[in-house]
């Protein structure tokens, strides 16, 4: 099931524009796809879609190789990539970091900070612009938001 879905989602943005997430599960409800705002999310990290001011895209249809022609590997984006890509400001409140990012584009970040497995990382929560970091503490919290700043400035 999953490995349809993902070829619907290619086909959706082969075909026609699709601007938010929400739009793309509406189109996929359409092709018999019923996916809960989780699994689209995941769907949309495992594929490497990149949001721009069109909307999504394939990493193939906007100037970007695919991972198996250029022999590179075939993991998820990297934290600096993401950053780069959707995030915009960080800051920290008490234990908890907040990242802005584009519209759009805070389940990208949260899922790459996820997937990083930070230890001072206790989880995330992420909206469309933006991402709830929750650290253990404020001062753990304090290098997350430094080391996510220096990702960001890089």
């Amino acid at each position: 099931m999953k490995l349809q879905r993902h070829n619907a989602i290619r086909e959706l943005l082969v075909g026609s524009r699709v601007t938010n997430q929400d739009e793309l599960r509406r189109k996929l409800r359409r092709r018999g796809f019923a996916v809960t705002q989780a699994t689209l999310s995941r769907d949309i990290h495992e594929l490497r879609l990149y949001k721009g001011p069109g909307g999504y895209s394939l990493p193939s249809l906007n100037g970007h190789t695919p991972a198996a022609e250029t022999g590179e590997d075939d993991g998820p984006p990297s934290m600096a990539e993401v950053m780069a890509s959707f995030g915009l400001r960080v800051n920290h409140a008490m234990n908890q970091v907040i990242v802005r990012t584009v519209m759009g584009g805070a389940q990208p970040v949260a899922a790459a900070l996820d997937h990083e497995e930070w230890p001072d990382v206790v989880g995330t929560v992420a909206g469309d612009d933006t991402v709830l970091v929750i650290c253990p503490d404020s001062r753990r919290a304090g290098e997350v938001e430094s080391r996510l700043k220096k990702i960001l400035e890089s």
